[in-house]
Formats: structure tokens, sequence, C-alpha cells
């Protein structure tokens, strides 16, 4: 079988050809994983074209309707206002599809992996859900 000898000799094409290169490379990691310029550039590219295009999916949504907190507030008024139809609707079930798009808009661009990340807790959707469910909890007791 080659196929054992294929691997130290493609290793040795590479580390060699990082030497000629100039290249910078941290022993331990796979030359495989790692990402030219170009690609690198690509990727920071579309991951803006992304970004961009995720500031104009509320773009003609009216404030009250692409907002969490505001959103939760009709629903707040609306369980206070008529319980009974609040409670017949199942809205606890509707409200994590009805807010799913508008929580992964704003997630698009966290990332946990960056050393200043920002905790989901901190976050302001998190903090209006959370406040949302004390409110509830607190007028069911």
């Amino acid at each position: 079988d080659n196929s054992s000898e294929f691997i130290p000799q493609c290793r040795t094409c590479r580390r060699q050809a990082r030497e000629h290169s100039g290249e910078d490379h941290h022993e331990g990691l796979s030359s495989d994983e790692e990402l030219t310029p170009t690609e690198v550039d690509e990727f920071q590219k579309s991951q803006d074209n992304v970004l961009e295009d995720s500031r104009k999916i509320f773009e003609d949504v009216h404030a009250d309707f692409c907002d969490i907190r505001k959103i939760l507030l009709k629903f707040q008024d609306w369980k206070e206002k008529f319980p009974d139809s609040y409670c017949d609707a199942y809205i606890s079930f509707c409200l994590p599809k009805l807010l799913n798009p508008l929580i992964r808009v704003q997630l698009i661009s966290w990332n946990p992996l960056e050393q200043n990340f920002t905790e989901l807790e901190e976050m302001p959707w998190f903090r209006a859900i959370e406040e949302f469910s004390d409110a509830e909890n607190v007028s069911e007791s």
C-alpha cells in the first residue's frame, strides 16, 4: 500500500513550498485547513455581502413589527385585555416561530469564537424575551 508513503511526501512537499514562499505556519496545524489570502478576501467579501443584505431585510417593515420588544408588548397587552382568547390561541407555542426570523437576523454577525463577543444573555432580544417571560410568570401567579 503506497498511501502511507504518499502522505509524508505530501507533507514534505508542502513544508518545502512554505519555506520557499516564506509563509507563516504553526506546527501542529494542518496546512490543508489554512486559507490562502485570496480565499480569506473572498470569504470577507461574501460575509460583508450577507451582512449588507441582512440590514435590508426589514427596511420596509413598520418599526412596531420588526422590534422584538414592541412585538412582545403587543402580546402582553393582548394577554392583559383578552386573557381567554390569548390562552385559546396558544401564543406561548407561536412566539418562538414568530420571533425566529427576527432573532436570526440579529445573530448573523454574532461569532462566539471572537475575543470580544457579546454573550447571548446580554443581547437586547434576549433581555426582551426574558422580561416578557417574567411578566407572564408574575401575571399567572
